[in-house]
């Protein structure tokens, strides 16, 4: 794959460690999360997550389900990721997992998992020495990009700080292939997102906490500690919120569509400007398993380019520039839909929505809800679509051509590298705009030390964007996903009970 830079080996710098017990205080369950340093393993993981992750949100991956449009991400390689310890079985065995609100189900390594390394690194759960053990056996099958886990459904008791939640349906994973996993410092993963995306219809434990009476108010909360230098790494508590670890007031918007966490975000502003993206509104997600803030390409750049993020130079956007440049300028001047520019000028194809790459039909099914099934536009295609976002921006600022074209050649040299990642100087923090995102009406503001992902001091240190760009295609995308990025500045609050997701200060 490459020899990559330090700066991008950086990226790998925190990842997930053990969870300290839990305990039940004032009616809610509080349980720990903390943080582990860069090693060389985090780092290849990280590496193969980034892959990952643009296919698994395109839908072009199987899920082993007959669910259309499920799609289950493992996000757990980057900068900051937060796990914690449960158990399984009576007595409980203990496992390390990951609190996903992007994904559904619960699995953990099986004790019958023979030919797989990575099991053999991780705790295994052994049903034998469970008295709660009760047979299931459904095959469940989980593909990830480069890596899989394979195995069966079982039952039994998943404890959770003092909380224990009968006849959990979960998957032993018997088959984990790859490199993935095996340099993975979890063990499992413990979904909380909507059932609607959980592979083999598998009741989440969130919902079996809720029906079983566990909890009185049918709600959990994050908070993650973003000071790396201490030891605890923050919290989730399920059935309400700890005052202590946010200010004010939440801002509450509605969940949208189930299946990740998903809401209507509006628009995305660099130094209290308008980019123009989302000014109508986008799609978005509070997903604890992603590390960095996720977003189109189109924006991610321009951020990048404000914050003076330097990425790989993209030859195909450069060439768009200079052949196409001032015939996309002359159509956006007349007036033209934007999203048949790039058809137009013979670089995409138009399929009544948006542009495609010439020669591939769109499957777009927006009655159905489906996915483009991993439909993705040629290079030039996706240059071309950008420079359009590019320009748009700029005409509203009445720019003249000139300068328009010199300033989207300068955003070609900042599209980040095929992994997504963009270094800064760590010496010009100060001088770095806010970003913020308008959420119920409201701006929430990114403070430069905030989306500046820092490792190390003086002279060594390294420094990143925690933007990183991601486009998923209609009906699902454009997609933002507010990660720990986000959800470390703003305690995040999942209220299944009334169906909406909260943001507030954290403290």
């Amino acid at each position: 794959m490459g020899t990559r830079s330090v700066a991008l080996v950086l990226l790998a710098a925190v990842l997930l460690q053990t969870l300290l017990p839990a305990s039940a205080a004032e009616g809610l369950v509080r349980v720990a999360l903390k943080k582990q340093p860069i090693d060389q393993n985090s780092r290849v993981a990280e590496r193969l997550s980034a892959e990952e992750k643009q296919r698994l949100l395109r839908g072009g991956n199987s899920l082993g389900s007959s669910d259309e449009g499920d799609i289950i991400a493992l996000k757990n390689y980057m900068n900051a990721q937060y796990f914690g310890e449960i158990g399984v079985g009576t007595p409980a065995q203990k496992f390390t997992v990951i609190f996903d609100t992007g994904s559904s189900n619960h699995w953990v390594p099986s004790s019958k998992c023979y030919f797989s390394i990575a099991c053999y690194l991780h705790s295994r759960y052994k049903s034998g020495q469970s008295s709660t053990y009760k047979k299931n056996g459904k095959p469940a099958d989980i593909h990830y990009g480069t890596g899989s886990i394979a195995g069966f459904f079982s039952e039994d008791s998943v404890t959770l700080g003092d909380l224990v939640v009968k006849d959990q349906e979960f998957i032993e994973a018997t088959k984990e292939p790859g490199l993935t996993f095996m340099v993975a410092k979890f063990d499992g993963i413990l979904g909380l997102g909507f059932q609607e995306i959980s592979v083999g219809n598998a009741v989440p434990v969130w919902y079996n906490m809720i029906k079983q009476g566990l909890i009185s108010d049918p709600v959990f909360s994050f908070w993650f500690n973003r000071h790396a230098g201490e030891g605890e790494g923050g919290e989730i508590v399920f059935g309400g919120m700890d005052p202590n670890h946010y200010k004010g007031d939440h801002t509450y918007v509605p969940v949208t569509q189930k299946g990740y966490w998903q809401f209507n975000m509006g628009d995305v502003l660099v130094d209290g400007k308008s980019s123009g993206f989302c000014a109508g509104g986008c799609a978005a997600i509070a997903d604890s398993g992603t590390s960095l803030l996720a977003g189109p390409t189109a924006i991610i750049t321009e951020i990048n380019e404000k914050i003076g993020a330097t990425g790989v130079v993209s030859q195909e956007c450069k060439t768009v520039v200079s052949q196409y440049g001032q015939q996309i300028l002359d159509l956006l001047l007349a007036e033209t839909q934007p999203a048949k520019i790039c058809s137009q000028v013979g670089l995409c194809t138009f399929d009544g929505t948006h542009g495609v790459s010439a020669g591939i039909r769109s499957v777009v099914d927006d009655e159905a809800g489906k996915s483009n099934g991993g439909l993705q536009s040629d290079p030039m295609c996706n240059a071309c679509e950008m420079a359009v976002v590019w320009m748009q921006n700029q005409l509203s600022q009445n720019k003249t051509k000139e300068l328009i074209l010199n300033y989207v050649n300068q955003l070609c040299d900042r599209l980040p590298s095929p992994m997504g990642e963009s270094s800064v100087d760590c010496a010009s923090l100060k001088s770095m705009p806010d970003i913020a995102f308008t959420i119920g009406g409201k701006k929430f503001s990114l403070k430069p030390e905030q989306y500046i992902l820092k490792v190390g001091e003086g002279p060594a240190a390294q420094c990143i964007s925690g933007f990183t760009a991601m486009d998923i295609p209609p009906p699902r995308g454009p997609l933002w996903i507010l990660g720990d990025v986000f959800m470390g500045a703003y305690h995040t609050v999942f209220d299944y009970g009334k169906l909406r997701v909260g943001f507030a200060e954290s403290a």
